[in-house]
């Protein structure tokens, strides 16, 4: 018996050597977890498709949420054998997105990297206008045909242009937009909005700028902004009165003894608030560096859920695109917005004479069911005083 129980497990061995390898090396990977909150997506594209060759940590496609755009990467090498979702189709967290053959072998003529093949194109380019030039002299030396004698012109109609067609161009709002659109029409529908407005002199923030920005730059690396001042003033004035950094939740109000500000930047999907966090422990030197990283995730698309889970407090600057004055709305669930806007010399008293001061219009829009009139008025004023002298902030006065 134990002999028979031997012979039968080499025969199961044996059996099991002969299946083929590709059998096991087909691999589906599901759709990955794409941040917290974020159940579903929209392929926004496929970046890849069946019988591509893919290398480790490729880009298999894009995913558009209802809060970022994120890059789906190859967790292996190999070919893929099938895709289960395509271009603009909805697909969930967790289900399968595209099959893999992992034991496929790379196919020859794809070893290169791109910058290898931007390389050989370049080389196929220049030997391509050598043998142009080879080829013009003994072009030049043949000696041409007579050229004919042109036909004569005959007088032509001016030709009556017609109007052109009116047109309508129909096409899906992203996720994005629909998130967008959705989330502001929910804090107008839920909040009881208001904007309180103050002027504020940037005189004194602009010398100090252009004082302290070679030494500044020297020590940190990094340039001196007028986001910093502002971010600065706002965590002094939220320290102060802990109301503005509150927020509603059913009938309690929760106070937070940390400030992290939701800072509003426009990227090219659309609208995205990344948020700083500790912000009442950062510097001067950190608030810059952070909004540069920021800034450069959101042009390259890459800012993740996580970036922007959070915030207390929104501060949203208008100005670089020139807007002189607006009503911001408030970023769901916090309880006020600070809106920046276009710096403009305009006239202004000073010691009973009319001077031109650099000038710039700050609104606060708030929920009035939890901050009164007051409240926002003096944050306004208090915030608009300490730019129109940093020695406020420094000395936390």
């Amino acid at each position: 018996m134990r002999q028979f129980a031997i012979s039968l497990f080499k025969v199961s061995q044996t059996q099991f050597a002969q299946i083929p390898k590709f059998y096991f090396s087909k691999k589906v990977v599901n759709v990955p977890t794409m941040g917290d909150s974020i159940t579903e997506g929209d392929v926004k594209e496929l970046q890849k498709k069946v019988g591509d060759y893919v290398n480790q940590d490729d880009v298999i496609a894009l995913i558009e949420t209802d809060k970022v755009t994120i890059d789906i990467r190859c967790a292996d090498s190999g070919i893929i054998t099938q895709m289960f979702a395509a271009d603009g189709a909805k697909v969930e967290v967790g289900k399968p997105f595209y099959e893999i053959d992992t034991s496929a072998a790379k196919p020859a003529g794809t070893t290169g990297t791109p910058e290898t093949k931007k390389e050989q194109k370049q080389e196929v380019k220049q030997e391509v206008k050598q043998e142009q030039k080879q080829e013009a002299p003994a072009a030049q030396k043949s000696t041409p045909p007579p050229a004919a004698k042109p036909a004569e012109k005959k007088p032509v109609a001016p030709s009556v242009t017609t109007p052109t067609q009116r047109t309508e161009k129909r096409e899906p709002m992203s996720r994005m937009r629909q998130r967008i659109a959705q989330r502001l029409k929910d804090a107008q529908n839920t909040y009881a909005l208001l904007t309180t407005f103050q002027e504020c002199d940037m005189s004194a923030v602009m010398e100090a700028r252009e004082a302290m920005q070679k030494d500044f730059q020297k020590k940190h690396n990094v340039k001196l902004g007028f986001s910093s001042f502002f971010i600065k003033a706002a965590v002094k004035q939220l320290q102060e009165q802990p109301i503005v950094n509150a927020v509603i939740d059913g009938t309690d109000i929760v106070y937070r003894n940390y400030i992290d500000i939701s800072m509003a930047v426009a990227t090219p999907t659309g609208l995205m608030v990344p948020v700083l966090r500790n912000c009442e422990r950062l510097s001067f030197a950190d608030i810059e560096r952070t909004l540069i990283d920021l800034a450069e995730k959101g042009r390259q698309g890459k800012i993740s859920a996580d970036d922007m889970v959070g915030g207390t407090f929104t501060i949203s600057n208008g100005g670089v695109f020139g807007s002189l004055m607006g009503t911001p709305i408030i970023n769901a669930p916090q309880s006020a917005i600070l809106g920046m806007h276009a710096i403009v010399n305009r006239p202004v008293v000073r010691n009973d004479q009319i001077v031109a001061r650099p000038m710039m219009y700050l609104a606060l829009t708030y929920d009035h069911r939890i901050l009164d009139g007051k409240d926002a008025a003096t944050f306004l004023k208090r915030l608009s005083t300490s730019i129109e002298d940093p020695r406020r902030i420094l000395l936390d006065v």
